[in-house]
């Protein structure tokens, strides 16, 4: 394979965050020698509703033919980076408690919001259960304690940010809502049994994949029962063998951030990118430093030449991926042009936070 070829196909299995609001001109340099499949954007990139606008639509016209998709974390509660008019919604619990309609209107309205901005992908719903009380990781961004309860409303919201013309993705596979850790820092350990792994933390994603969700996240959790040894998002006993093989999960498996502390600790950028691509991930966040992410593209470049990487399973992630963008064109089509401003989003919002 020429190398700008490989270059280009390798970069396209990657998310890159940004450093700032504007491409400045190192950043654009960045991104045009190693065009990334996707940018995923952080409060330290909104500064209004018109330059995330600006910003959204000069990312889209980055790449070699193919612009990047953008996405972003946007859940309502702790998890909101966006400025006013974007509505702030309340955390999953207490949408909840509007149950399956109050669920998916939450969904349409972050949907139709996100859209007008021109994003892509919204990393939501979280597919998490939350049966450890000592856990605030995770806490009331959870829809639940039951996994009936998060497979319910979590596709209730996922549906309406399709409507609304965004991609949902549903997160952290296979499951974070029962660690004490925070993944962000440190590598939390799951030891719970297999039974109530697969009876629990399992089902919201076994119903997710049945629902044909698009995208699925990794968790940076250390689930004895599957895999003693590596994380999730690490572990092909997880990503390949149990996710694709077993629960049958067609869509783009995206890692969660690979500079997060549960993983940046522990092995090199290279590594960790190399690793993640051989347990079976499709497209590798590196959020928080551009140069890392190019070491960890060049990394994946090395093992490719080398034959210490499948050629031909980066090629599926790749085809994968290609398919989750003809999903996001046809999204396109229902999306509302022009406002930035929802009247009655905000008035969802403030009914939904009075139940609190």
């Amino acid at each position: 394979m020429p190398t700008s070829l490989l270059r280009r196909s390798v970069a396209g299995l990657f998310m890159v965050g940004i450093p700032g609001p504007r491409l400045d001109p190192a950043t654009r340099r960045a991104l045009t020698e190693h065009p990334p499949g996707g940018v995923v954007l952080f409060r330290r990139n909104v500064r209004s509703a018109a330059q995330l606008r600006d910003l959204v639509a000069s990312l889209h016209e980055l790449g070699a033919g193919v612009p990047p998709l953008v996405a972003i974390d946007h859940e309502g509660g702790r998890v909101h980076r966006l400025p006013a008019p974007f509505t702030h919604f309340p955390p999953a619990a207490v949408v909840a408690r509007g149950g399956v309609s109050a669920a998916r209107a939450v969904g349409e309205a972050m949907g139709r919001e996100l859209a007008a901005a021109g994003i892509d992908l919204d990393f939501a719903p979280v597919l998490d259960v939350w049966t450890n009380p000592r856990n605030q990781v995770i806490g009331d961004r959870a829809f639940g304690t039951t996994p009936e309860t998060v497979a319910r409303l979590g596709l209730a919201l996922a549906r309406g940010l399709m409507r609304g013309g965004v991609l949902p993705c549903g997160k952290h596979f296979p499951g974070h809502g029962a660690t004490t850790g925070d993944s962000h820092a440190v590598l939390p350990r799951l030891a719970l049994s297999a039974a109530t792994v697969r009876r629990v933390h399992l089902r919201p994603f076994e119903r997710a994949i049945a629902a044909h969700l698009p995208g699925l996240m990794t968790a940076h959790v250390v689930c004895t029962a599957l895999d003693p040894r590596r994380p999730a998002t690490l572990s092909r006993r997880i990503c390949h063998d149990l996710l694709r093989r077993r629960l049958g999960f067609t869509g783009v498996l995206f890692s969660d951030d690979l500079d997060m502390g549960a993983v940046a600790g522990r092995w090199t950028p290279e590594r960790r990118a190399v690793a993640a691509l051989e347990a079976g991930c499709d497209m590798l966040l590196v959020c928080q430093s551009l140069d890392v992410a190019v070491r960890a593209m060049r990394g994946v470049e090395r093992a490719v030449e080398r034959g210490g990487l499948d050629a031909a399973a980066l090629g599926q992630s790749l085809l994968r991926i290609h398919a989750l963008r003809r999903q996001l064109a046809g999204l396109r089509r229902r999306r509302r042009p022009g406002r930035l401003a929802w009247p009655s989003h905000a008035g969802l919002a403030r009914r939904l936070a009075a139940r609190a």
